[in-house]
């Protein structure tokens, strides 16, 4: 049991279950959070500044990706995944804890953007340092699987944050839901943060990182990354079908299901709690097929199946708005998410350079969040009003998928070693 890998896994996706948490609360929670800090004549006004300042959180994360991936490449795993952590919990705190506009006037909403700047800046390294620690202990032949449990331990953070909201739907009336009921999941959060860090302190460094004779400074970090941009570009597109169709499915849903089918809340947290626990199922299950039949497969496949059903699915569902066809087409939609992903993370591993694994991955996905997904739930309820076609969100993750076969086939086509240029760089 002293060489089990199982505590291992548990301690290092613990931090990154939070990182997820705290995005799916404030995703959730959007029309009651812009009501909150963003006053306005106008509910659809109100509810874009919330989306925006959602998104805003994934614009730093680029940055944290090349300033916080550096230090974990120079000074380690550990000691990257315990800052990311602190990070993450300031913000959190930050959003819990700031009293509404009406009480503080313009200073609220300030305090509500930099604590999503915070999550985003510590979200910018999260999934990269914990699936590359992840790749790094895994047994030969089982990358995939093991780097698969960074994706699913988010998911135990979407089922959580769908239970808190079942509970507080069915003890708070609306009225307080908005006014202050939608705070208690964040705090719940912020009670969480202890145990995390008692957690990640027990983490000992890879063996991977500890062989290394040298590690490239912030400097060499960033020009072999720079050197390598065709490889971080088509990471980046390959990872936007993985992050556009995550939020579509979990953050966008109770806007979606509320302000655009008129659904019931509860009954769409339901929904989002089985798609959950779907998203866990699959995601461990691809990662481990990835390692039988290979990532290029299961990519192409998923890209194309994605971008030929997603439109259609999203026809049927708002032609005839009901919780069962809600959850049929979202539960279709994870099927797709957790086989992309399954295979897509660890593939993004394994194409960056050893020197820069955690930069290199970090920057690419987080690209793909920056500009893709993490506004996604801003740009669906956007496309929505100017176009008056409630279906218009699949043409978005069809749009997603094209990206992602275009990746997947581009990278198929290359030597799937790291490019020779690292080496020179760091010679020089």
């Amino acid at each position: 049991m002293r060489n089990s890998k199982v505590w291992p896994v548990v301690r290092v996706a613990s931090g990154n279950f939070l990182e997820m948490y705290d995005f799916m609360v404030f995703g959730y929670y959007a029309t009651a959070i812009g009501q909150t800090f963003f006053p306005s004549g106008s509910e659809f006004a109100s509810l874009m500044k919330a989306l925006m300042t959602f998104g805003a959180g994934y614009l730093m994360r680029p940055l944290g990706a090349i300033v916080l991936g550096s230090y974990v490449d120079h000074h380690g795993r550990r000691k990257g995944l315990l800052l990311s952590l602190g990070l993450m919990a300031v913000g959190t705190f930050s959003i819990a804890c700031t009293p509404g506009y009406r009480t503080i006037g313009w200073i609220a909403p300030v305090l509500v953007l930099v604590g999503r700047l915070l999550q985003g800046l510590s979200a910018g390294v999260e999934p990269g340092g914990v699936s590359v620690y992840l790749s790094e202990i895994a047994p030969p032949g089982r990358k995939g699987f093991f780097a698969s449990w960074q994706s699913a331990s988010q998911q135990v953070a979407v089922v959580l944050a769908a239970l808190v909201g079942i509970v507080l739907t069915y003890n708070l009336t609306a009225d307080r839901m908005a006014r202050w009921g939608w705070r208690i999941p964040l705090l719940v959060g912020c009670l969480i943060v202890p145990l995390l860090f008692l957690l990640r302190r027990t983490l000992g460094e890879t063996e991977d990182f500890l062989a290394r004779k040298r590690h490239p400074s912030s400097s060499e970090i960033f020009r072999i990354v720079a050197a390598n941009w065709p490889i971080v570009g088509l990471g980046a597109l390959l990872s936007t079908l993985t992050t556009v169709c995550f939020y579509m499915i979990t953050a966008y849903t109770p806007t979606f299901g509320g302000s655009v089918l008129h659904l019931a809340n509860t009954r769409v947290q339901i929904v989002i709690l089985c798609v959950g626990i779907s998203n866990f199922v699959w995601l461990p299950v691809m990662g481990a097929l990835s390692d039988r039949v290979g990532r290029r497969l299961i990519l192409i496949t998923t890209s194309i199946l994605t971008l030929v059903t997603a439109y259609p699915a999203l026809l049927w569902l708002v032609a005839a708005p009901s919780v069962g066809r809600l959850l049929a087409v979202e539960l279709w939609l994870s099927c797709m998410f957790g086989s992309y992903n399954g295979a897509m993370v660890v593939y993004l591993i394994e194409i960056m350079p050893p020197e820069v694994r955690t930069s290199g991955f970090s920057v690419a996905f987080s690209l793909a969040t920056a500009i893709f997904g993490g506004f996604t739930p801003a740009i669906c309820t956007y496309l929505i009003e100017v176009t008056g076609n409630r279906a218009v969100p699949g043409l978005w993750l069809s749009f997603a998928a094209m990206l992602g076969l275009i990746a997947s086939v581009s990278l198929a086509r290359r030597a799937p070693a790291p490019l020779g240029a690292r080496v020179a760089i760091l010679s020089s």
